[in-house]
């Protein structure tokens, strides 16, 4: 069955060869003891592994069962072994982090068999070499001569046919050694037994055949095999051929057979296990970290964004002015440009002729508002980018409440700041506030929703509720639970006289800093506001025109008290989130769409309303027509003889009013000349002190020292222009007053014959037409009036505001709005600014450049990592070579060397990702107080994402694998004789 034929074996030393095996012939029988004595260097050994195909021969032929081996390849040699071979060695070579039953197993797990069968055939096999007790110890657990009945169990548990012992009593004392060589003997009874010996004595004894070998040959052979021998069994062995042959046939190690190994191999190196993958984790730890840290600004970037887009959606006024130009010429002053010239001078940069350029570009565009709003509801595609959209109308709010003293004011600041209209010449930049606006619609929610979801976001409710009703409003306070002084006079907590006094105070420096005022929240609640509707403010009179009862304090007292208003009640007071980064409400005071909307429709219902509808010619609240819209203006000439008909149908009495009206004023030649008069005699600190004295009078305040400053950094001409006004004004009037008392002293038929007696050129008639005339028609025109009315078509907004969540989105809105435009005519197309889009070119440059570098580092972490971890895996093979040689000689191929590492890398892969993420997660904890100290924005919060850790995982595995591959695959080469001499 097993012929050896010539076999040589040569071993290259530098440049010469040393030859181990000099042409080898011996035939050995299906059974018996074979003993191959011979000194050391032999080839005694050479020729076991020869035999077992661990080695290869330079020449010759080793038959196998009647087949040469010339053509086997490293997959023939690994089943021969896994099949036929079954090795016992000196040192017993058991795989020290296996158990018994597991280095038993190991062939069997190998060649394929389940679990059930070769823990069966394992435990048998122990059991036959009296070790049925020990099966769950360590190899360490045992005696030296227990250790090699595990290694003769191991090499008969795939029921070899040859059995190849290397000086298997070598290590053992003489009692073990008979007990092995017995144990070899009962062995040898149905199978070849192959034992290289030191030991004669042992041989003679046990064996029934003795091979010696001197200097690579044989020179004795106890019991050679025979001819006759061979060809009775040639022909049997030539029929076994086929089924050998399909039987040699190896199964591949499973992965799960691998990852026990490494598992159990990296169990016994428990905390080099836990350096290596701590080592391994650093890596993933910085790439989770910028993960964590990325997502988590992320996050935040995307909540800027919301609340950023809900503070700046898209607006498209009825009338829009389109700024892109100017602002993009403004943000591109300094940006680089191509050079159009050398740089060796100081050339001009046309910055003030862009801006001109760009400012005198810009241009007033009315937007068709009715038609976009029906293309808007009729388009489903706005349906998947809009999170939100608001429609505002032209409708003007009367809110009033009352004040502490009880008086009844508006609630805006426009009273306010006409009372307060006392501030000096120039200072109108710092009244730029008086256009806040304290009142401010809420954005609806889907639905018919009264309140969007956004503002639920980024607002708290302090006290109360939110509104649930048309009539109903809530307080906005900022982040400090304070609103503005100005806000708390439009909300009647103020008096226009503290507010003015304040402002005195400011003005002198004796503001109390230290003053605190609050408001409890029942009482801002209990607080009401009346909504008096523009159609309610007019009262029909008895000729049919209407009179303003706004007008006046009365009719303002008289419409407060009545059942006309809307009483509006404050349901809950709301602040912003401190997680909010932006917030859309700017006001003080907070109302739905619902009110606007009733509002709307109460005025379309309203008397009066109906009325103007129904006469479309006429003004009803004057009486008087509306001017036709081709009617062209009157020439001098006509304006003179309308005002002399005019003037012929006046009485006595008023013609002498008249004729004092026109004598009392002044010639405006003579009124220059008199002032400029006036004010020679004065020097300039005589000037000076004229103006601070004015005003300290005007303002009621004694310290005039910022005053003076104010007035004395004034130029001669600034100076000279603020009194000559004054002055101008004050000889006016005293020419007026002494005129008409002159007048006065004269009768009105006297004065009426002195106006008859008057001559007044053409243009002096055409003056005294535009003053004296009364107005024969209308000022207003149908459009003016309906909207005084408060009439508004629902479905022709002012004004539209379209929300989106993401930048993306609203891109993919403006997309769409530039499609409208392509389909429509010039007249209805949309123009609006959008002003986030120029904006934030330069946040997205920013943002990505960030990632850039992250990516960069990342890029760095991995490529050390992947080195860090072939290295630590090479080491590995360097420390299981002995491993290696025991798996290939028990018929492990290369392939299954290299899924033991793999299994193993991946392991060490595994652990790291693992216990990255978990020191990630621990890492955040600290990471995120540092950010919520350093940035003071508690809603940036680095979170690693399931998905992402998931994926980092996945990321280390694969990682390792591959830098794995090169030393799994070293290991896989390694030669398995000299792996199996490696200590």
């Amino acid at each position: 069955m097993l012929v050896l034929k010539q076999i040589c074996k040569e071993y290259t030393a530098g440049e010469s060869k040393v030859a181990a095996l000099r042409g080898i012939d011996i035939e050995f029988r299906k059974s018996e003891f074979v003993s191959v004595l011979g000194p050391s260097g032999c080839g005694k050994t050479t020729l076991l592994n020869i035999i077992g195909g661990l080695d290869g021969y330079t020449s010759g032929d080793l038959i196998i069962s009647g087949k040469s081996t010339k053509e086997f390849r490293d997959a023939d040699w690994d089943a021969y072994r896994n099949h036929s071979i079954g090795f016992v060695f000196q040192s017993y070579n058991l795989i020290p982090h296996q158990s018994v039953l597991a280095n038993v197993e190991l062939a069997l797990t190998i060649s394929g068999v389940s679990r059930a069968e070769r823990r069966s055939r394992a435990k048998n096999a122990l059991e036959k070499v009296g070790l049925a007790g020990e099966i769950y110890k360590k190899p360490n657990q045992l005696s030296g001569g227990q250790m090699q009945r595990v290694a003769i169990a191991r090499a008969l548990v795939n029921n070899p046919e040859i059995l190849l012992a290397d000086e298997p009593t070598g290590a053992l004392d003489s009692e073990t050694s008979v007990q092995i060589m017995e144990l070899l003997s009962e062995v040898a009874k149905d199978r070849l037994v192959i034992m290289v010996t030191h030991n004669p004595e042992l041989a003679e004894k046990y064996s029934t055949r003795i091979v010696r070998i001197l200097d690579g040959k044989i020179t004795g052979d106890s019991n050679p095999y025979h001819e006759i021998e061979s060809s009775q069994n040639a022909e049997t062995e030539k029929k076994k051929a086929g089924k050998k042959e399909k039987r040699l046939k190896n199964r591949s190690m499973s992965f799960a057979t691998a990852l026990s190994l490494s598992l159990n191999n990296l169990k016994t190196k428990k905390g080099r296990t836990f350096l290596t993958s701590f080592a391994g984790s650093i890596g993933i730890i910085g790439i989770a970290l910028i993960l964590a840290v990325s997502n988590g600004v992320q996050g935040y970037i995307n909540r800027v964004q919301e609340d950023t887009l809900s503070s700046y959606p898209i607006t498209i006024q009825e009338e829009s002015v389109d700024m892109t130009g100017l602002i993009t010429t403004i943000m591109n002053t300094n940006a680089s440009q191509t050079v159009g010239h050398e740089l060796d001078a100081v050339y001009a940069n046309r910055v003030m002729y862009e801006l001109l350029s760009s400012l005198s570009s810009t241009s007033v565009q009315y937007n068709n508002l009715a038609a976009f709003k029906k293309y808007l509801e009729e388009t489903p595609k706005f349906a998947e980018y809009i999170s939100a959209i608001q429609y505002t109308y032209a409708l003007d709010f009367n809110i009033y409440t009352e004040d502490t003293d009880g008086n009844i004011i508006k609630s805006d600041l426009a009273e306010l700041m006409e009372a307060l209209s006392i501030m000096p010449q120039g200072s109108d930049e710092m009244m730029s506030f008086s256009s806040f606006d304290v009142w401010q619609e809420m954005l609806p929610g889907e639905d018919g929703a009264l309140v969007n979801d956004l503002l639920y976001e980024q607002y708290e409710l302090l006290y109360g509720s939110w509104p649930s009703s048309y009539n109903e409003i809530v307080l906005i306070v900022d982040d400090n639970n304070e609103i503005s002084d100005l806000a708390l006079y439009a909300l009647g907590l103020k008096t226009t006289e503290e507010v003015r006094q304040e402002l005195i105070d400011s003005m002198e420096g004796n503001t109390e800093t230290g003053k605190v005022e609050s408001w409890s929240y029942e009482e801002i609640c209990d607080k009401t506001f009346k909504l008096i509707l523009s159609s309610d403010f007019y009262s029909k009179n008895t000729n049919g025109t209407y009179t303003d009862l706004s007008a006046s304090e009365a009719g303002i007292s008289l419409l407060y008290q009545s059942d006309k208003p809307i009483t509006l009640k404050v349901s809950g007071i709301i602040r912003p989130n401190g997680d909010a980064v932006s917030s859309m409400m700017s006001g003080a005071i907070g109302y739905t769409s619902a009110l606007t909307e009733y509002a709307i429709r109460h005025a379309q219902e309203s008397d009066i309303v109906k009325e103007q509808l129904a006469a479309p010619t006429v003004d009803i609240l004057t009486g008087l027509p509306f001017v036709n819209e081709g009617e062209e203006n009157l020439t001098d000439a006509e304006k003179a003889e309308r005002i002399k008909e005019y003037f012929g149908g006046l009485t006595n009495a008023e013609k002498a009013a008249l004729y004092i009206s026109i004598q009392a004023k002044m010639p405006e030649e003579d009124l220059d000349a008199a002032a400029n008069e006036y004010l020679a005699q004065y020097t300039r600190e005589q000037l000076v002190e004229m103006v601070v004295a004015a005003y300290a009078e005007q303002l009621g305040i004694t310290e005039t020292t910022e005053i003076r400053g104010y007035i004395e950094s004034m130029g001669d001409e600034e100076l000279y222009a603020a009194v000559l006004e004054s002055v101008k004004t004050t000889i006016a009037q005293e020419y007026a007053a002494r005129v008409e008392a002159e007048l006065s002293a004269m009768s009105a038929d006297a004065l009426a014959m002195l106006f008859d007696a008057e001559i007044f050129t053409e243009a002096e008639y055409a003056a005294l037409y535009d003053e004296y005339m009364p107005a024969t028609t209308s000022e207003a025109t149908l459009e003016e009036n309906l909207e005084r009315l408060g009439y508004v078509d629902l479905d022709s907004p002012s004004s539209i505001s379209i929300y989106a969540a993401t930048f993306e989105d609203k891109d993919n809105i403006s997309a769409l709005i530039a499609a409208y435009n392509e389909g429509v005519p010039d007249e209805d197309q949309i123009s609006y600014t959008d002003y986030v889009a120029l904006l934030m070119s330069s946040i997205t440059t920013i943002i990505n450049a960030i990632s850039y570098v992250l990516i960069a580092f990342v890029a760095i972490s991995l490529v050390v990592s992947s080195i860090m971890i072939g290295i630590i895996t090479y080491i590995s093979v360097l420390e299981r070579t002995k491993e290696i040689g025991i798996l290939r000689a028990i018929g492990a191929s290369k392939r299954d060397i290299s899924r033991v590492f793999n299994a193993e890398t991946a392991s060490v892969g595994f652990i790291s990702g693992a216990l990255g993420i978990g020191i990630t997660l621990l890492i955040t904890i600290p990471v995120n107080l540092i950010l919520h100290a350093l940035t003071g924005i508690s809603s940036l919060s680095a979170s690693l994402p399931v998905l992402g850790a998931v994926i980092l995982v996945i990321i280390s595995i694969a990682l390792t694998l591959i830098a794995g591959l090169i030393p799994s695959r070293i290991a896989a080469k390694k030669d398995p004789v000299v792996a199996l001499r490696t200590e």
